[in-house]
C-alpha cells in the first residue's frame, strides 16, 4: 500500500493534511515530529510531509526533526513551520516577522519549472498562519513563490525532491491547494492513488478479530454516526459477542432514544437500553465549566458500562467511536499539539477503568466513516445524521445543567431541525444545532413585558470538521425558526444566529 508519512509538529491542520491526501486516494499516516529515520523508513513512505506548528524554529526546544530525514531517497514537503525548519536545517535564514500573518493572502508563482505548480495560475489566494518567515533560502534552492510584500512563500531543491510552502495548501481557503498536493503526490512522489476504503474495512475486520480474540465487547451506542458505524464494523468481525448498550444520559435530543432504538433493531444489533438520566443530572448539578462537564460525563459514562459489564461474561473491551478530529483537538497527536478541548471518549476516561478501549475508527474522518457506514449497510438516517457531541446537550446548554433548561433546549432544537428539513437543507449542512445561553433579555409578548432566555442557532458547512464556514440560510427560513421558537417555546424571547467560521471559533460553543 502506498503511504505518505506526515510528521506532526503540533499543527491543528495536521489531520487535515492527512485527510486531503486520502481524498486523493493515497494512504497517509501521522507520526510525531521526533520519529527517528529508522522509524520513518519502517513505514515505507512514498513521501514525507512536515506539518506546520505553533512554535518558532528560533525558539529553544521547538520541534527539530531528524535532519537525516531530509536526505532520504523519497521527496519531502514542508508546510509553514515545516518550510521554516527545512530552511534553517539546510543553512538558510529564518526571522521573526514584524507582524503575525494569519488568514487570506496572495502569492505570485515565480518559478515556471516547479512541478508542484503545474496547472496553477501565476497568482493565487492562499491561507497563511505564521509568526516567522524565511529571510534567505538555503544555497542550491530555487525560489518558487513570493507574497505581494516580497516575502518568500515557497522554494524547492534543484531536483524538485524537496518542496516547501509558507502557506497551507490543505486548507480550503487556498486556491488550487488540492492541485499542488496532487502534483506532489503523483508527479513528485510517483504515487498511483490506489487506497480504498473497502480494503480498509476488510483489514480492520481482520485486525479486530485478532485483537479481541474470544472476548466479548461492550459498545456504547449514542445514536450518532461514529458509534453506530463502529458497532456495525465490530459486529461484522465478532458477531453476537458484541453487546451494545444505549445509555440515556438525559442529554439527548427530543424523542432521540425512541428513534435510535428503532434504527438499531433494523441493524440486528444486541442492544440494552439503560436510563441513567437521573445519575447524570445529579452528577452535573451546579457544574458550569465545560471541561468539567466533559470529564464528569466521560467518567460516569464508563462507570455505567462497567456496571453493565459485570452482567456479561467475558466482557473485556469498551468500543468507542473516536475519530481523528477528537484525537487532534484533545492534543493527543504529536508533541506540542495544543489542546482545544477534551473529548469524553479521548480525554475523559478514568485511569482505573476496568475495560480495555477499542477504537477502530480513530484514524478516520467523519466523511470516511459515513462512506464505511454505507459499505456496511448502516441505515441512511444514521449515516446522514449530523454530528452530535459525546456529552450531548450538556455542552449546548451553557452554564449549569437542569432538566428544565434541557427541556427548553430540546423543544427549540426540534423546531430548528424540523424547519431545516422542511426547507430541504438538512443534507447541505454539516451540522446544525441550538445553544441555550445563560443570558436573559427584555422582550414584549402581547402587552406584557418579558425577561427570558436567549437561544443561539448554529449551522456550518464542512468536509471534515477541521475547518468550517457558517451556513448562509435563506432569510425566510431563519424568520420561520425564530418566530416558531419564540411562540412555541416557553422561556425564550430572543433568537440569534452564529456567523463565525472555524477558525477562529470551534463548531460547538463549549
Amino acid at each position: 500500500m502506498e503511504n505518505i508519512v506526515i510528521l506532526d509538529c503540533g499543527s491543528q491542520f495536521t489531520q487535515l493534511i492527512a485527510r486531503r491526501i486520502r481524498e486523493l486516494k493515497v494512504h497517509s499516516e501521522i507520526m510525531p515530529w521526533d520519529a527517528t529515520l529508522e522509524e520513518v523508513e519502517a513505514r515505507s513512505p512514498m513521501g514525507v510531509v512536515i506539518s506546520g506548528g505553533p512554535r518558532s524554529v528560533l525558539e529553544e526546544g521547538s520541534p527539530w526533526i531528524d535532519p537525516a530525514i531530509l536526505n532520504m531517497s523519497v521527496p519531502v514537503m514542508g508546510l509553514c513551520y515545516g518550510m521554516q525548519y527545512i530552511c534553517k536545517a539546510m543553512g538558510g535564514r529564518v526571522r521573526s516577522s514584524t507582524s503575525r500573518e494569519y488568514g487570506r493572502a496572495h502569492v505570485t508563482i515565480v518559478d515556471d519549472k516547479a512541478t508542484v505548480y503545474d496547472g496553477v495560475p501565476s497568482r493565487i489566494q492562499v491561507w497563511m498562519s505564521h509568526g516567522d518567515d524565511v529571510e534567505a533560502i538555503p544555497e542550491n534552492m530555487v525560489l518558487t513563490a513570493k507574497t505581494d510584500d516580497g516575502v518568500v512563500a515557497g522554494f524547492r531543491s534543484l531536483d524538485g525532491r524537496l518542496v516547501a510552502f509558507q502557506y497551507h495548501p490543505e486548507v480550503a481557503h487556498t486556491e488550487h491547494g488540492m492541485t499542488m498536493l496532487s502534483n506532489f503526490l503523483f508527479k513528485v512522489c510517483g504515487c498511483n492513488g490506489d487506497w480504498d476504503l473497502g480494503d480498509w474495512v476488510e483489514s480492520s475486520v481482520a485486525s479486530i478479530r485478532s485483537k479481541v480474540g474470544d472476548d466479548r465487547v461492550i459498545c456504547g451506542l449514542s445514536g450518532g454516526v461514529d458509534s453506530s458505524v463502529a458497532a456495525a464494523l465490530v459486529s461484522k468481525a465478532i458477531g453476537d459477542r458484541l453487546q451494545c448498550i444505549f445509555v440515556d444520559t438525559g442529554m439527548l435530543r427530543d424523542r432521540e432514544a425512541e428513534e435510535v432504538l428503532e434504527s438499531y433493531e433494523a441493524m440486528d444489533l444486541n442492544v440494552v437500553h439503560v436510563d441513567a438520566s437521573e445519575r447524570f443530572l445529579t452528577a452535573l448539578e451546579g457544574v458550569t465549566d465545560p471541561e468539567r462537564k466533559r470529564k464528569i460525563i466521560g467518567e460516569l459514562f464508563v462507570r455505567v458500562f462497567e456496571a453493565e459489564s459485570a452482567k456479561i461474561s467475558d466482557a473485556k473491551w469498551l468500543l468507542q467511536g473516536t475519530l481523528y478530529p477528537d484525537v487532534i483537538e484533545s492534543g493527543h497527536q504529536g508533541k506540542n499539539a495544543a489542546v482545544i478541548k477534551s473529548h469524553h471518549n479521548v480525554g475523559g476516561l478514568p485511569e482505573d477503568m476496568d475495560l480495555k478501549v477499542l477504537e477502530p475508527l480513530r484514524d478516520l474522518f467523519k466523511d470516511e466513516v459515513r462512506a464505511i457506514g454505507r459499505i456496511l449497510d448502516v441505515p441512511q438516517d444514521i449515516v446522514n445524521r449530523h454530528p452530535f457531541p459525546g456529552p450531548g446537550l450538556a455542552v449546548r446548554c451553557l452554564g449549569d445543567i437542569t432538566k428544565e433548561k434541557l427541556d427548553v433546549l430540546r423543544k427549540a432544537d426540534r423546531i430548528y431541525i424540523d424547519e431545516i428539513k422542511r426547507a430541504g437543507l438538512y443534507d447541505s449542512i454539516w451540522q446544525a444545532f441550538a445553544v441555550l445561553l445563560p443570558v436573559y433579555t427584555v422582550g414584549v409578548m402581547g402587552d406584557d413585558r418579558t425577561y427570558a432566555r436567549v437561544l443561539a442557532l448554529r449551522a456550518i458547512t464542512s468536509s471534515d470538521g477541521m475547518t468550517a464556514e457558517w451556513f448562509r440560510f435563506p432569510m425566510e427560513v431563519l424568520d420561520r425558526v425564530s418566530t416558531r421558537i419564540c411562540n412555541e417555546v416557553s422561556g425564550v424571547n430572543r433568537v440569534v444566529y452564529d456567523v463565525t467560521s472555524k477558525p477562529p471559533a470551534t463548531i460547538e460553543w463549549e
